[in-house]
């Protein structure tokens, strides 16, 4: 994917809510005239990384922003005990890399790269001046932080409300509408989280995604198998999920 072409793109994100509906965040580069958005690039910096690489880590200085071009960025956080809790996955169009958008201060938390990603770095202070010249930038970068802070708000909402049975077949919902696809037998998502992933998300552990999953093929709600999760009853999944 070229990086004009990520300007065109929506920019979805994978967290944790309680609406069903994609999770769409403002693309910070699609309201950019060529002009403008040649003046980013002039003082940006565009880096590789493999999958499973880390973009950023929790606890290093921080300096700016990381707009995503290609790929998809996990950020995620590091408790004392080693556990990690998984905030969102995040798609072309949108940036990680806060809340400390300038710099200053060490990450909160960390971001990973999930398949093959291309961002583009944009320091604190070639972004404050970035800031100060594009209003259309501006605009962008409020809403997208807005976001995010619906986003985090949202999964905050679901950890203390829900129980983690529930958080996964919310879960498994935004999954089917974000990626799935309709067959004759249900919506079949193809396996791109682990169950490792999906307890991370959820808050819970491996074994337990397990059992559940099971748990709900027994009620005749979903099919799992190594390569997709079929949700089967779509409605009573939703029903579960409250």
């Amino acid at each position: 994917m070229t990086a004009n072409a990520a300007r065109a793109l929506p920019a979805p994100s994978l967290h944790l809510h309680e609406d069903d509906g994609a999770a769409l965040s403002p693309n910070l580069l699609a309201g950019l005239s060529d002009e403008e958005y040649a003046q980013v690039l002039a003082v940006s910096s565009v880096q590789h990384h493999a999958a499973g690489a880390t973009v950023f880590q929790q606890g290093d200085h921080h300096d700016g922003i990381f707009i995503i071009l290609a790929g998809q960025v996990r950020s995620y956080y590091t408790g004392p005990s080693g556990r990690e809790i998984t905030l969102a996955y995040w798609s072309p169009g949108n940036f990680v890399g806060g809340p400390e958008i300038f710099g200053g201060s060490p990450h909160m938390w960390s971001g990973q790269a999930i398949r093959p990603t291309q961002v583009l770095h944009v320091r604190g202070r070639e972004l404050r001046q970035l800031l100060d010249r594009l209003p259309r930038l501006t605009l962008a970068l409020v809403e997208a932080l807005v976001h995010k802070g619906k986003a985090y708000s949202a999964l905050i909402h679901m950890l203390g409300t829900r129980s983690a049975a529930e958080r996964l077949a919310q879960l498994l919902l935004l999954m089917a509408n974000l990626d799935g696809r309709r067959t004759a037998d249900g919506i079949a998502i193809s396996r791109t989280l682990t169950q490792e992933d999906l307890a991370k998300m959820v808050g819970s552990t491996r074994q337990w995604v397990t059992t559940t999953l099971e748990r709900f093929r027994e009620q005749g709600m979903v099919d799992v198998t190594p390569t997709r999760i079929l949700i089967r009853d779509e409605e009573r999944l939703r029903r579960f999920a409250g």
